[in-house]
């Protein structure tokens, strides 16, 4: 019998690209999810049967339990970027690791991969990188030979960042961004779940790998470039984080006030803090080298999944060819 992965948040962005490999490599795979009727598509990536949505809470202690039992390996994927009702931060991204690593030791598992993120540290001011530190350091106490990456940024067709920004830029003249000189590393989403299939294959050393693109940019540069693919010109704005921080701390307020009906998904106190910090791989780090993995470069995938903002979405090269048309 083929071997058996759970990956909990498995259709989720970074999730649902390491079922699809981990079925091409001919495993069974069960995908952990708070809602697997919404989660149905993952059976698509493989054969009949042999990818599985199935419910599993990483706050609950039983339906994880459950989860985890019989599984040759775990990879954990549940993150989350801002604090919706009972997902905090710490039930979340410290707690849950803790607990979907613990049950997996007290289950035999044999390999365990944790999805953090560049910023982990449990001194940071940012309560988003400050769990996901705590939650590395539960891993590595209950699964000493457990896999940790932490990629930059994470780019590809169904990100929260790129697309974000792109749909933003056709409501006005004025892109604003807060931290336009923070530097990332954008990484190809389905880079970071190859680096994952490797981990659950065996084929990297137990330990932390940092993973980013190719190139190191600005969020400005960033910006600047998603709007030469969208073909749009918009004047990109730095929002001074002085002004930031209390943008973030008022759409933060209303959320809370309204008992979470309206939810802050604009900007967060929090994120602002984030957005302070640059983003990229540390020098001393291990990272795709270490892992025989060459990332793709961002101008290689972006077009083909930001064509939709174009101003003729699919059509926009057609209209160019057009004007050189003579009559």
């Amino acid at each position: 019998m083929s071997k058996l992965v759970t990956i909990f948040g498995g259709s989720g962005f970074v999730g649902r690209y390491i079922a699809r490999r981990m079925a091409q490599e001919g495993w069974r795979v069960r995908v952990a999810v708070r809602r697997p009727n919404e989660a149905l598509f993952v059976r698509t990536y493989g054969a009949v049967g042999q990818v599985e949505p199935i419910l599993s809470n990483i706050r609950d202690d039983a339906s994880v339990q459950a989860a985890v039992t019989g599984a040759d390996v775990v990879i954990n994927c549940v993150g989350i970027l801002s604090e919706t009702g009972k997902n905090t931060f710490g039930l979340v991204q410290s707690h849950g690791a803790a607990r979907v690593a613990r049950l997996s030791a007290e289950a035999g598992v044999g390999r365990f991969v944790q999805i953090s993120a560049i910023g982990a540290d449990p001194a940071a001011k940012s309560d988003y990188a400050r769990t996901k530190a705590e939650g590395e350091q539960a891993v590595l106490q209950a699964m000493p030979e457990a896999v940790i990456l932490r990629p930059s940024i994470v780019f590809g067709p169904e990100d929260q960042f790129f697309n974000r920004f792109a749909s933003m830029s056709r409501l006005g003249p004025i892109l604003p961004v807060v931290g336009a000189e923070t530097k990332f590393q954008p990484v190809y989403v389905d880079d970071v779940a190859r680096a994952a299939v490797k981990a659950a294959l065996g084929q990297a050393k137990p330990g932390i790998y940092e993973l980013g693109g190719p190139d190191v940019n600005s969020f400005r540069e960033l910006m600047a470039h998603m709007l030469s693919v969208i073909d749009r010109r918009r004047l990109i704005v730095n929002v001074p984080f002085p002004v930031a921080h209390v943008m973030g701390m008022t759409l933060d307020l209303v959320q809370k006030l309204s008992l979470g009906i309206i939810h802050n998904g604009m900007l967060t106190h929090d994120q602002v803090r984030n957005l302070a910090k640059d983003n990229v791989v540390a020098a001393d780090a291990m990272g795709f080298d270490d892992l025989g993995i060459e990332p793709v470069a961002l101008e290689a995938v972006l077009p083909e999944y930001l064509w939709r903002f174009r101003p003729a979405g699919q059509y926009e090269e057609m209209k160019k060819s057009g004007k050189n048309l003579r009559t």
